[in-house]
């Protein structure tokens, strides 16, 4: 049977408790695991997306090691988020305190926005379809 889809994508973060926070409570995302994971006090934290198909790992990079460079207006993380109603979602998210360095935009090959998370992040956030 080959692959069948991506499962998890580790995203680096500074502070995994506000990470959490964000992940969880701003996004809507559900605590999968989250454990005590090596010396140093971290801990192995994943998050189920809300459509319940990726988990998503919120992986300690104080020193922001797992962040690409990129310039303003794009994002520093390869992955793509997506909503089915991208205005509708910005417009609950932008209530909740994130912040969207683009609204929403309509191109040739569709709707997509940028949005950050608490650890300085940027996002793509796609409309399905």
């Amino acid at each position: 049977m080959g692959i069948g889809g991506v499962g998890k994508v580790a995203i680096g973060v500074r502070d995994q408790q506000r990470a959490l926070s964000f992940w969880v409570d701003v996004v809507g995302c559900q605590v999968a695991i989250d454990a005590p994971y090596g010396e140093s006090g971290e801990r192995w934290l994943e998050v189920t997306t809300p459509d319940g198909q990726t988990r998503l790992v919120l992986s300690l990079d104080p020193d922001g090691e797992h962040t690409q460079d990129a310039p303003e207006g794009l994002p520093t993380s390869e992955v793509f988020f997506y909503a089915e109603d991208l205005r509708a979602a910005y417009e609950e998210l932008t209530a909740r305190g994130v912040r969207f360095p683009t609204p929403p935009q309509e191109h040739p090959w569709g709707w997509w926005s940028l949005f950050e998370d608490t650890e300085g992040n940027r996002f793509a956030l796609q409309q399905r379809g």
